[in-house]
């Protein structure tokens, strides 16, 4: 009687320890990730920052909405510059986004060459960060120039298609963002 008493008694003991194994692998579990989202950051700026995008032709007129006419081989004149329309400084990114209608045989990076202007304009990860902070009014030095159609990538295949070209940007506060120059800005919206 006494050995059924101990075995119960040990059967209790193992189903308490294996219950209390359970409750503390899981415990921990949802201590670490309550930890781990009580830990995110967010960073937060202030102010208003406004801006607008120019796109230029050599002469200073608009470039064309429409857009322009083009063979292989050309090099069309778009100076694209950002304006600050605001009170506040900020850093400032801009990335060429391409595209290509009725075409999947190139890439739009492989139909375009642009005249970078590397001395004010750095490139990381596809955009081009302003060196320099854009101080209220002040408009910055054109991002490119001129854009080449690459007249070795676009054969006659790509007659009647339309290459397009437009100019994304992105500004975050220069004011209390502990970064010193624009690539170790934070705040930076993704993608």
């Amino acid at each position: 009687m006494k050995s059924k008493f101990m075995a119960k008694l040990k059967l209790r003991l193992l189903l308490i320890a294996i219950a209390a194994i359970v409750v503390t692998v899981f415990s921990q579990g949802t201590l670490a990730y309550y930890t781990t989202v009580g830990k995110a950051t967010n960073v937060v700026t202030s102010g208003n920052i406004k801006f607008a995008i120019h796109e230029k032709t050599a002469q200073g007129t608009d470039f064309p909405k429409e857009g322009v006419y083009i063979v292989p081989g050309d090099i069309v004149s778009k100076r694209v510059t950002v304006e600050s329309l605001c009170d506040h400084p900020f850093y400032l990114r801009v990335k060429p986004v391409y595209g290509i209608n009725g075409s999947n045989e190139l890439t739009a990076e492989e139909c375009f060459g642009l005249d970078i202007d590397r001395q004010n304009w750095i490139e990381k990860d596809g955009w081009f960060y302003y060196k320099d902070i854009v101080r209220p009014g002040e408009t910055t030095p054109a991002v490119f120039s001129e854009v080449e159609i690459i007249g070795e990538k676009v054969d006659n295949s790509y007659i009647g298609k339309t290459l397009t070209l437009t100019v994304s940007a992105q500004a975050v506060q220069s004011e209390n963002n502990p970064a010193d120059t624009p690539l170790e800005a934070l705040g930076w919206p993704e993608g």
